[in-house]
């Protein structure tokens, strides 16, 4: 359980402005903050399609400022208060576009901030040019920061690699716009915000940067769609909204999540950096191997090597461990856990000893809560 909970007020929305809002919070207590700000988007005039439909274009008095400014004044006042209550360990995601990023991009690095990455969005639906004055207008650009230089942070590197089918996910993040039955209306059917984003975005936001239980902050709760994906995945989220009917709608959108039984195995993605070591003569004092048995270096060819009672092998007279045999036999990386192999009865071909070494994981550690948790 995240630190100084008992004084947040979790899973709530509290309505009014996040400036005066969040200096009521403790200091130091929020594990991860997502901010969707006001783009400031500088409209001037109607926009129409061709077939001379209106354009229902973000025109809300919260996101019109006078000047660059006062713009700029909003920001520095809202990212500071966001930066007071965030652990030192916690980082913060802004999303935005052209009109306004690099702006809070300044203001984040005057701040102190240290930028982790930026991300793009590209958008699989995005609205077109309807005068054809300029380039559609496709993606935004997440900025993710960290309170404090060089402090551990949370990222769920093998999280994200399990959803880009194991491969390393990129900065380039491909989500439609927020449409269809996401999307939320108002009792006259109308989209009930203009700025709502998807649902999948969120998700990974708040699966690569947080652990389960932790709390997120929303400083521009919206419809609640931090919230609603807080609450499938089991994190706390305090979110703030300075529109009553905001407010009211992500409410009753985050009480309509059905939230399952937490369960760890479901929730927390393995770090295999964080398990406990094992040596390879654990394999042996557990009957995984025997003394005497033979290893083979690589899944084909004759060299093998004799495993010894006390976890050395022994290879051509020389004793050594499995990764010391493994340097003498071919220079350059020698991890013995990849390169040694046994011969598996039941697939009738050569196995990998870190097969033993993660079955033994399995069967010692599933019953472990990951830190945290207990």
């Amino acid at each position: 359980m995240s630190k100084n909970n008992g004084n947040l007020p979790l899973d709530q929305v509290l309505v009014g402005d996040c400036r005066q809002i969040l200096a009521g919070l403790p200091e130091d207590s929020i594990d991860l903050i997502f901010a969707d700000p006001p783009y400031n988007l500088q409209l001037e005039g109607e926009l129409w399609r061709p077939n001379l439909t209106k354009v229902d274009a973000v025109d809300d008095d919260w996101d019109q400022f006078e000047s660059f400014a006062q713009y700029d004044h909003f920001t520095l006042e809202w990212l500071t208060a966001c930066r007071r209550v965030l652990k030192p360990t916690g980082t913060l995601w802004v999303i935005g576009s052209y009109h306004n990023i690099y702006r809070v991009g300044r203001i984040l690095q005057d701040l102190g901030f240290w930028f982790l990455n930026d991300v793009i969005w590209v958008k699989a639906n995005p609205m077109p040019n309807f005068r054809g004055v300029r380039y559609t207008n496709a993606h935004e650009t997440l900025l993710w920061v960290q309170k404090e230089k060089g402090k551990k942070y949370t990222f769920n590197y093998h999280a994200m690699k399990g959803l880009n089918d194991d491969l390393q996910m990129r900065s380039d993040w491909y989500f439609p716009l927020c449409t269809g039955k996401e999307r939320l209306k108002d009792e006259n059917g109308k989209k009930a915000h203009p700025t709502q984003k998807p649902e999948a975005l969120l998700y990974r936001i708040i699966m690569s940067s947080s652990n389960p239980q932790d709390v997120i902050l929303d400083p521009f709760f919206g419809t609640g769609t931090t919230g609603a994906v807080a609450r499938r995945l089991h994190r706390h989220f305090v979110g703030v909204e300075i529109d009553e009917k905001y407010a009211k709608l992500a409410m009753e959108r985050v009480h309509e999540v059905v939230q399952l039984e937490f369960d760890p195995p479901i929730f927390v993605t393995p770090n295999p950096r964080r398990r406990k070591r094992i040596p390879f003569g654990t394999l042996i004092e557990n009957g995984l191997l025997e003394p005497g048995q033979m290893l083979f270096f690589g899944a084909q060819g004759d060299i093998s090597a004799k495993v010894l009672a006390d976890g050395k092998l022994s290879f051509n007279g020389e004793r050594g461990s499995i990764h010391q045999i493994a340097k003498n036999i071919r220079s350059g990386p020698s991890n013995g856990w990849k390169m040694w192999f046994y011969w598996d009865d039941e697939t009738q071909q050569r196995e990998p000893i870190d097969k033993l070494r993660q079955k033994f994981y399995q069967d010692a550690y599933t019953s472990i809560k990951p830190a945290g948790l207990e």
